[in-house]
């Protein structure tokens, strides 16, 4: 079996993973996975490729060393915003990792793709993926369907940053005696902020602000035990994920749905409604268990390209295969 790598670029930063092709299903577990570094930067081009092989290249020369592989028989690589910022990455990495690595086989995916193939495979369905964002993505292996991942100013609805920000107002609300507030969450928020009048001074500078924002979902996860406040909000978070998870899902036939993201370790808080939700608008879809992460869904990419059994629909924007001498 011939060796793949898969690599997931997101804001956390990028992780490596060399795995084994597998004919028939699933490559196996990677056989080792690294992360190299902080988020790949990005420019006038969008996603920074130099930044990105800069980092990437000396980890899989030390993957390619510990696992005594000789070569790489295909590559995916999926990118947190590829598909608006991946003009670079698409214009020079099939070239460099021909010549730096012996690639010929290299797919670019958004990471919304690469979360879908790490949860549900090859099959059809749709995978609803949330952290600070929030984007679901189906398929009936004809074509994509997406709804939502337009941020947290035009949406990422019921994503962390939604909640966390939903959590902040009704805070604010609580301090200014106004109807709507919490008075739980206010004291959650002064004791992560300090005190309520300087959060805009906290909040509005920051290029972060989605992240800070989603960083106050747990707060709300754990005041809605005992607040109504926050239950609602929890509870809007999940009609919120379950419509995008609707609007997403292949029109004809039963459809599974899984869920991926750190969002959703939340728990119960967010899921018992989430699952009512979906039961109450898509119900003729069945909820399955994601079985892996995005990183994963890279890998198993990456086996697919190159047993020649990659099915996904090609997309110019979502997963293109740009560098396969077979196609």
């Amino acid at each position: 079996m011939s060796w793949v790598l898969g690599v997931d670029s997101g804001g956390s930063g990028l992780r490596i993973a060399l795995g084994r092709a597998a004919e028939d299903g699933p490559p196996a577990v990677p056989a080792e996975l690294v992360s190299a570094g902080g988020p790949v930067r990005t420019g006038p081009m969008g996603i920074d490729a130099g930044h990105l092989l800069d980092m990437l290249l000396p980890a899989v020369a030390g993957l390619l060393e510990r696992a005594g592989a000789d070569g790489i028989d295909a590559v995916a690589v999926g990118a947190a915003g590829l598909a608006t910022l991946g003009d670079d990455l698409r214009a020079q990495l099939p070239t460099a990792l021909e010549r730096s690595l012996g690639v010929r086989r290299l797919a670019l995916a958004a990471d919304a793709v690469t979360a879908y193939a790490g949860a549900l495979g090859q099959r059809p369905g749709v995978v609803v993926a949330a952290g600070t964002g929030m984007i679901a993505l189906g398929t009936d292996l004809a074509g994509w369907r997406r709804a939502d991942g337009w941020g947290h100013l035009l949406g990422d609805c019921g994503g962390g940053a939604w909640i966390g920000r939903a959590g902040l107002e009704a805070a604010m609300r609580a301090h200014d005696g106004r109807r709507g507030g919490s008075a739980a969450l206010l004291a959650r928020t002064e004791a992560v902020f300090g005190p309520a009048p300087g959060l805009p001074g906290l909040l509005y500078p920051r290029t972060d602000r989605p992240a800070v924002l989603a960083s106050f979902a747990p707060e709300v996860a754990r005041c809605a035990q005992t607040d109504p406040v926050a239950s609602a909000i929890l509870r809007a978070a999940a009609r919120q994920i379950a419509e995008t998870a609707a609007a997403a899902c292949p029109p004809s036939g039963e459809c599974e749905v899984a869920l991926t993201g750190g969002l959703f370790r939340m728990g119960d808080p967010l899921l018992v409604p989430l699952r009512a939700e979906l039961t109450e608008l898509v119900p003729h879809t069945r909820q399955v268990p994601a079985a892996g992460d995005p990183l994963h869904g890279a890998v198993r990419i990456a086996s697919a390209l190159a047993t020649g059994t990659l099915r996904l629909p090609h997309d110019a924007r979502l997963l293109s295969v740009v560098a396969d001498p077979g196609s």
